[in-house]
C-alpha cells in the first residue's frame, strides 16, 4: 500500500511545484547523451539534405546506438535503485525519484498557455509556444493546425510524462520511473528517421516502443472512460493500426474519440510533408479544445490513481 500513496505523493509534489527552474537532471542527462551520440554515431557528420549520412539498416551503427544507450541509461538506473533501496533513503528516494520523472504541470503550462495565445488571436506567439512541445516545423501553421499540434502533443506526451512514469514506477519503484523516463528522452532526441539517426537511434525507438506497450493501451482505455467512451473505442479499433507508431496510435485516437475531435492529417517534419492518417471523429480542433484535452488528461489520471489505490487496498486485504 505504501508505493502507491507515495505515487500520490510524487503527483501532487509535481502539481504543486513541477519541473525544476534550474539544474533539472534531464538536461544533464540530455547533454551526455549528445555527447554519446557525437561520438559514437558513425553518422554524426550526417546533414540536414542527407549527405553523410547511414541506411536506417547499418548494422555497424544500430549496433553503436544499442551500446550508446545501455551507457546512458543503465548507471543512472542503477544509481536510482541504490537510492530508493531501504538502506539508503528508502520510500522518500521513490517519492522524490517519481517526482522528477513527472512531466505533468509542465505539460499542462506549455499546453495552456498556447491555449491561452489562440484565444487571445495571438497566432504568431501560439506558433512559437506550440514549436516547445511538437518536433514538427510549426511556422507556417494556422490556428487549426496549431491547435491540432497541441493536442495531439498533449494526448501522446501525457502518455509519456505522466502515465508511462508512473506505470513502471508501480513495477518497479523510483528506478523504474527514472530507467523509463530516460528511455522515453533517448527516443525523443535519437528516435527520428533522419539520415543521422536512422540507424543510431533504432535500438532507442524500439526500447521505448516496448516500454510503453502496456501502459500506452492502459492510458487509451482510461481517455476512453473518460470521455465519449463508444467513439473512443471505435477509433481505437478502427483508426490506431493505421497509424505509423505503435503506441502513439491507440493513444491519440482513443483521446481523440473520447473528445470528439478530428486529429492527424498532413504535417511537415524535418523539411517533409508527411500525410498522416486521420485520427479521431467530429470537429477539427480550436484553441478551446487544448484545455478540454488537459482535462481529459487530468480526469485519466484521476482514474488511474483511484484503480491504483483500490486493487492496493484490495492486494493488503486479501493477502
Amino acid at each position: 500500500m505504501l508505493l502507491p500513496l507515495a505515487g500520490l505523493a510524487a503527483v501532487l509534489l509535481d502539481r504543486v511545484f513541477g519541473e525544476p527552474p534550474r539544474f533539472h537532471p534531464l538536461v544533464g542527462f540530455g547533454a551526455i547523451a549528445d555527447a554519446l551520440e557525437r561520438r559514437l554515431n558513425p553518422a554524426a557528420g550526417a546533414t540536414a539534405d542527407g549527405h553523410g549520412g547511414r541506411a536506417a539498416t547499418d548494422p555497424a551503427a544500430r549496433l553503436a546506438g544499442a551500446v550508446a544507450w545501455l551507457l546512458a541509461v543503465l548507471p543512472w538506473a542503477a544509481l536510482a535503485a541504490w537510492l530508493c533501496a531501504p538502506a539508503q533513503l528508502g520510500l522518500v528516494g521513490d517519492v522524490l525519484l517519481l517526482t522528477l520523472a513527472l512531466g505533468g504541470r509542465s505539460l499542462t503550462e506549455h499546453a495552456a498557455r498556447v491555449g491561452a495565445d489562440l484565444l487571445a488571436g495571438d497566432l504568431p506567439a501560439a506558433r512559437r509556444h506550440v514549436s516547445f512541445l511538437v518536433s514538427r516545423q510549426t511556422a507556417e501553421l494556422d490556428e487549426e493546425g496549431v491547435a491540432r499540434a497541441c493536442v495531439e502533443s498533449t494526448l501522446e506526451n501525457g502518455a509519456d510524462a505522466i502515465f508511462g512514469a508512473l506505470f513502471w514506477f508501480a513495477m518497479a519503484g523510483g528506478a523504474g520511473a527514472v530507467f523509463y523516463r530516460l528511455a522515453n528522452t533517448l527516443d525523443a532526441m535519437w528516435g527520428y528517421r533522419t539520415p543521422r539517426l536512422g540507424a543510431f537511434g533504432f535500438a532507442a525507438a524500439r526500447l521505448d516502443d516496448a516500454l510503453n506497450y502496456v501502459p500506452a493501451r492502459l492510458v487509451a482505455f482510461a481517455y476512453a472512460l473518460c470521455g465519449r467512451t463508444a467513439t473512443a473505442l471505435r477509433c481505437w479499433r478502427q483508426q490506431a493500426p493505421h497509424w505509423d507508431s505503435p503506441n502513439a496510435g491507440p493513444v491519440m485516437a482513443a483521446g481523440a474519440g473520447a473528445l470528439g475531435l478530428r486529429l492527424g492529417g498532413a504535417a511537415v517534419y524535418h523539411g517533409h510533408v508527411e500525410t498522416r492518417p486521420v485520427l479521431g471523429a467530429g470537429q477539427a480542433p480550436a484553441g478551446a479544445d487544448i484545455v478540454r484535452a488537459l482535462h481529459l488528461v487530468r480526469r485519466a489520471l484521476v482514474l488511474w490513481l483511484l484503480v491504483w489505490l483500490a486493487l492496493a487496498a484490495l492486494c493488503a486485504v486479501l493477502f
